[in-house]
């Protein structure tokens, strides 16, 4: 019988059994899955292309926006027509026939103050038109020519 310096026993006949779970197979068979569904799901969605016929057709809405105007001066255009501050709500409701749904563009002149614009734009959603917005040119655009244009005087 052998004896070692530790005093135990060596068995040479004896397995052990290894307690651990090998995962690198199971890592590699996912990478090649995603691999797999990343190249072919931008192909499922493509559908079924189909040579659709001409015809007569509406847009889908027919109604342009309202757009009221404030010049440099201050005064207020509801589209071409020039319109008394206190006469604007009601021209608003008869035009739309009393949709408060109608989209408004409320535009101002750049160098009028600011109050001046939000009063305008206070009410005509005091109101009650729920889709009233201020219109702005996006920065690095030049400015477009005025919508409203004032007759010449003389």
């Amino acid at each position: 019988m052998a004896i070692s310096l530790n005093g135990k026993s060596q068995s040479r006949g004896r397995y052990r059994p290894l307690s651990e779970i090998n995962v690198t197979p199971l890592v590699d068979v996912m990478l090649v899955l995603l691999i797999i569904f990343m190249v072919t799901a931008p192909l499922m969605t493509s559908g079924v292309s189909v040579n659709l016929p001409n015809g007569p057709s509406n847009p889908v809405n027919p109604e342009k926006p309202l757009s009221v105007n404030i010049d440099a001066s201050g005064k207020i255009f509801l589209q071409d027509q020039e319109v008394q501050p206190d006469e604007l709500i009601t021209k608003l409701k008869a035009i739309t026939q009393d949709n408060q749904d109608r989209q408004i563009f409320v535009r101002g002149d750049k160098d009028l103050p600011y109050g001046r614009i939000m009063n305008v734009m206070a009410n005509v959603m005091d109101s009650g038109f729920t889709k009233a917005v201020l219109v702005g040119n996006p920065s690095g655009t030049p400015s477009a020519k005025p919508a409203v244009t004032r007759p010449k005087a003389g």
